[in-house]
């Protein structure tokens, strides 16, 4: 099958998928800076599901640290509000613990 014809079958999710690799691969941001937009676009509309995407990705990935992640909360309560501020601080620090947990279940290079 053709690229323009598999296009059809779908359509959205392939021009999406697309459109954002673009967006993302630009260089004159960094991937970095991109991600802290984002995330303060996401708190500031109170969007914290795909907040916690979005943190997950920064810190797994290892586009910001636990410190940087910490460091956002704390900046961003001051423009988003208490209350988005509190839940981003929630939401870092639950990342942060579910991460260091699944890290320390792993077996060591020894099995």
């Amino acid at each position: 099958m053709t690229e323009p014809a598999m296009e059809t079958v779908d359509g959205f999710g392939i021009t999406a998928e697309r459109q954002f690799a673009d967006l993302w691969s630009r260089s004159v941001l960094t991937v970095k800076e991109r991600r802290l937009l984002l995330l303060g676009l996401l708190v500031g509309q109170g969007l914290h599901d795909m907040t916690d995407v979005q943190l997950d990705v920064a810190l797994r990935a290892g586009e910001l640290s636990e410190a940087e992640l910490r460091e956002v909360a704390v900046f961003l309560t001051h423009y988003a509000g208490w209350a988005r501020g509190a839940q981003l601080n929630d939401q870092v620090e639950s990342l942060i613990e579910r991460v260091r947990r699944a890290r320390s279940d792993r077996p060591g290079p020894g099995g």
